[in-house]
């Protein structure tokens, strides 16, 4: 076998630059899409956080009753 069949099946071809731009659309979206699931999971747990944070406060402290308006007087 020569030499130059055999490296040419190992060796790519040149790629362009489309195929390029492609590579980086692909892994560009992916780190976007790991971004976004971490920021979503992120989310999701501090508004847990801050629900129980919540609720634990309201039951420490429970609202006084709201007090009563009293009506207005009528000028005479």
């Amino acid at each position: 076998m020569k030499e130059s069949q055999a490296n040419s099946v190992f060796k790519q071809g040149k790629k362009t630059p489309s195929d390029r731009a492609d590579q980086a659309t692909i892994a560009s979206r992916a780190i976007m899409e790991q971004e976004k699931v971490a920021r979503e999971k992120k989310t999701a747990r501090l508004r847990q956080l801050r629900l129980e944070k919540e609720a634990a406060e309201e039951a420490a402290n429970p609202a006084a009753a709201p007090k009563e308006k009293r009506k207005a007087q009528k000028r005479k």
